[in-house]
């Protein structure tokens, strides 16, 4: 049976299975968490559900949804899971290969454990989102903290505004010009360019390791992603030939 899809979206993956979904009876979900998000180039939904019976009122008439979410959205894909198999939607989730584990590289289970492993008065560069800041806070450390959103000031934490994807060259910069000692990065996967310039100027890094999976089936391949949003999708009246 095909219908109208449901794509929790918020990634690049997720914007490129849009792109390729044009044609397709499809609506993006963004959670936003972000002020200026890009267009998604599909009918697109802001906001939250209104937790779980506004998620389950939202997959009325849903034929498919395909989670496209960030690796570490853990409660939002866990939910998902769940009510979609209650209800019988199929299911799919799309996310980035986690990257491998690298000689030298510092894993955590998460970002409590982190905090506790740097030493006092480490210069730390948080690439986990300013979510993850409580962790760190407190603990006598200088904190650099990447976002896309400018925020007001808060003690003894320097935002440094930017979108992705950066560049090893420009990363290098960011760590030399805050003279950080200490690489925070949650194991979302993809580019590495921050990893790689870390490594090269000798920095500790650290890497907080994936929530364990909420269950549902889950690929890392985008065509796989597109073929299913394909196969539960009905197409728009106006993209037949």
């Amino acid at each position: 049976m095909t219908g109208k899809v449901l794509i929790l979206a918020g990634t690049r993956e997720a914007r490129r299975v849009c792109a390729a979904c044009t044609g397709l009876d499809v609506l993006a979900s963004l959670a936003g968490v972000t002020e200026r998000p890009f267009d998604l180039a599909v009918p697109t939904r802001h906001g939250g559900f209104g937790g779980d019976d506004g998620f389950r009122a939202a997959l009325d008439g849903v034929t498919g949804v395909l989670d496209a979410t960030h690796p570490f959205a853990a409660h939002m894909t866990a939910r998902t899971v769940r009510i979609c198999a209650e209800a019988g939607v199929p299911y799919l989730r799309l996310t980035r290969a986690p990257w491998p584990v690298t000689a030298g590289w510092h894993r955590h289970v998460d970002a409590a454990a982190c905090a506790r492993a740097l030493p006092p008065k480490a210069r730390v560069l948080l690439t986990t989102g300013p979510g993850s800041l409580p962790a760190f806070e407190g603990h006598g450390f200088r904190l650099f903290c990447r976002r896309i959103d400018p925020a007001p000031a808060r003690k003894d934490v320097d935002w440094i505004i930017g979108t992705p994807p950066f560049t090893e060259d420009a990363e290098r910069a960011t760590l030399t010009a805050n003279r950080i000692t200490h690489l925070v990065t949650k194991n979302s996967g993809g580019d590495r360019a921050k990893l790689d310039a870390a490594t090269a100027l000798g920095l500790s890094v650290h890497i907080i390791d994936r929530p364990a999976p909420a269950g549902g089936e889950e690929t890392h391949d985008i065509d796989h992603a597109i073929a299913f949003v394909s196969a539960h999708a009905r197409q728009l009246a106006d993209h037949r030939d």
